[in-house]
């Protein structure tokens, strides 16, 4: 394993049988196998145990977002490394004065690499916003559009166009990234969107979301034949499977509020959570829900009101949390399990004119609670849909069926058979890399 380099791209949704059943388990010369994610299976905690080695109860990604109890207020998506705790698994190779990139992972900010770009716009006073990449050195993002020959396109990364030409960028600038000596890392990791949005808005049985899965391949194909012609051994993994929604939309925020524990205040038409009252609030995330209660005395009659919802599986407590590696600080006192084919969606509100300003805009920092409705559009062209029917794809469930996937053209330790397994072999793998 002399000089070699590592190229690992961690694909959105890419589930086993979801590929198999297109393509087989051979590929290009890769064999996918099977593999359980990590719960809740979500982007940014399978990110944050693949960078660590370790569950989302030692890490701390308990989510793509989380309540801060101090501040009282929901944050979803901030990208601060500092909120992934752990040793990172490159540590001692980067120690040993190789170089590490991070393209397009969630919480890279600040992260301990040598190289990074993410998506990072400035929002404008008065609306709109200046589109931009946060780079790593400066004049990384400069340099690689210049090689693709256009800027990355943050309306097709998130938002009702996106598409897969987000990762028709992405793959074009990682490869002149690796095909040049002054850009090339040692270890590089790469995030592909592709698959996310059409599982999403049509489900994994759709022919849209076949068609996605080809352009996904031949974006991966375009990547390892670059990885190959630069020295490079490629790993590939998907972080969780999508599930068909075909049941209930639950809203345990609507629950919380006519219980009374949820509080709110009018803004003229509009219904605004009051963080600072309410006795319990849950922040959505497709599959799951942390459920964030004030006082422990309220958390056995909150238990009972969310476990009443249809298509709510489980509620978690402290407790049962413990059992699956969830239990951290950030983490709520609840945690709810959508059954499958039902998903949580984060408003309190029933009467459309009650909704906030944010609900009918791409606003993926403001919403407590992620929101898929953001892939459609509304009423007018500057909106977004607020149709919780439309969506067809969810996940965060892990268990029979979902399955996530890996490949790799090179041998890793042990036959991994979990995302920690796969992590901890990734780490043996550099550790003997020179």
């Amino acid at each position: 394993m002399a000089g070699k380099r590592l190229l690992v791209i961690q694909c959105a949704a890419l589930g086993h049988d979801f590929l198999t059943e297109e393509v087989g388990e051979e590929w290009n010369g890769l064999r996918f196998r099977p593999m359980e994610s990590v719960f809740p299976a979500v982007t940014s905690t399978v990110q944050g145990s693949f960078r660590t080695g370790l569950p989302p109860s030692k890490h701390g990604m308990v989510a793509n977002g989380f309540y801060d109890r101090t501040l009282r207020r929901a944050f979803s998506w901030e990208q601060s490394s500092a909120l992934v705790e752990g040793a990172r698994i490159w540590k001692k190779f980067r120690g040993r004065g190789k170089r590490v990139a991070m393209m397009f992972w969630q919480q890279s900010l600040g992260e301990e690499a040598d190289m990074a770009l993410s998506p990072a716009p400035i929002h404008k006073h008065h609306g709109g916003m200046i589109p931009d990449c946060y780079a790593k050195p400066a004049g990384l993002y400069e340099r690689l559009c210049a090689a693709v020959g256009r800027e990355f396109s943050l309306a097709h990364y998130w938002g009702p166009i996106a598409s897969a030409a987000s990762g028709e960028w992405i793959t074009e600038a990682v490869a002149a990234m690796i095909a040049n000596e002054e850009t090339r890392a040692d270890l590089c990791l790469v995030y592909l969107p592709t698959l996310d949005y059409d599982l999403q808005r049509r489900g994994p049985k759709h022919e849209h979301s076949e068609r996605a899965l080809q352009a996904l391949l031949g974006q991966l194909k375009r990547m390892l034949d670059a990885a190959g012609a630069a020295g490079y051994e490629t790993l590939v993994f998907g972080d969780y499977a999508m599930g068909q929604v075909s049941g209930e939309v639950c809203f345990p925020n609507r629950a919380l509020l006519e219980a009374g524990y949820l509080a709110t205040r009018h803004i003229g038409h509009m219904l605004y959570p009051d963080f600072h009252e309410s006795r319990a609030f849950a922040v959505t995330d497709h599959e799951i829900a942390h459920v964030y209660v004030r006082d422990p005395r309220d958390v056995e009659k909150t238990r009972e009101c969310l476990g009443a919802i249809t298509g709510v599986e489980q509620v978690l407590d402290r407790r049962a949390q413990k059992k699956m590696d969830l239990d951290h600080e950030r983490s709520g006192e609840l945690v709810l399990v959508a059954r499958e084919g039902s998903w949580l969606a984060y408003p309190w509100w029933t009467k459309p004119r009650e909704a906030p300003e944010y609900a009918s805009h791409v606003d993926i920092h403001n919403k407590p609670g992620y929101d898929p409705c953001e892939l459609f559009f509304g009423r007018f062209p500057t909106q977004v849909s607020t149709d919780t029917s439309e969506i067809a794809g969810t996940h965060g469930r892990t268990g029979p069926g979902r399955a996530a996937c890996w490949a790799a053209t090179c041998g890793m330790p042990g036959e991994p058979k979990t995302l920690i397994d796969l992590a901890q072999a990734t780490s043996e793998w550099l550790e003997k890399a020179t």
